[in-house]
């Protein structure tokens, strides 16, 4: 297993660090901390800058993660998690197919890709997906044009994915243990950590939770 797949193996909380939810802080402060706090994975997520924008925070991140056991993932972009030399991307149903991306990053590269059913999942994991991130949980503004499916899908997938998956979507302090009771070992979580008014906090709490 290559190391950074064996880190994934044991990673439990996923951090998506959003640009545009996180407006106001400042990117590299709030990426020490989760990472300093217990983030296990931080995806960095901008949808909006330009391309120059994107590849610059990129950097500046790559850097900061280099000689740590954070893995540092891209949300879309393969041109860009290429240069930074990151340590995965994630994709979702309409991007970049997993065999291309495959093809473009390496075998040592974790490529992550966003399933909405079981059909989904088990298609990604046929694929070659290192993981998948299942949902949307619950109701969640960050991805208002995707309906809910609800918790009962972490039953399905448990007995169905054998490689390491991610329920997202909605994920609270007052819903995860939900989440947990049904078999999942790990979250990936957006607002209720980057929208927290203690980032600090909330990130121990989730990290603690978890492991």
């Amino acid at each position: 297993m290559k190391p950074r797949k064996r880190l994934l193996s044991k990673s439990r909380l996923y951090v998506i660090l959003d640009k545009k939810i996180s407006a106001g802080h400042t990117l590299l402060h709030m990426a020490s901390r989760l990472s300093d706090f217990g983030a296990d994975i931080i995806q960095f997520r901008d949808k909006y800058s330009s391309k120059n924008s994107i590849l610059e925070s990129a950097l500046l991140l790559r850097k900061l993660f280099r000689n740590s056991d954070v893995l540092f993932i891209l949300n879309d972009y393969l041109d860009i998690a290429k240069i930074t030399d990151c340590d995965g991307v994630h994709l979702g149903q309409n991007d970049t197919s997993i065999e291309v991306a495959r093809e473009i990053l390496g075998e040592d590269k974790i490529i992550g890709l966003s399933c909405h059913n079981l059909k989904q999942a088990l298609l990604a994991q046929e694929k070659g997906a290192d993981y998948i991130g299942i949902g949307p949980i619950f109701p969640t503004p960050t991805k208002p044009q995707y309906q809910a499916i609800g918790p009962d899908i972490i039953k399905q997938v448990k007995k169905k994915i054998k490689i390491p998956f991610f329920p997202i979507g909605g994920i609270t302090q007052y819903n995860i243990n939900q989440i947990l009771s049904l078999g999942a070992k790990r979250a990936a979580v957006c607002r209720a950590i980057i929208k927290a008014k203690n980032i600090t906090q909330a990130t121990e709490y989730f990290s603690g939770i978890l492991n």
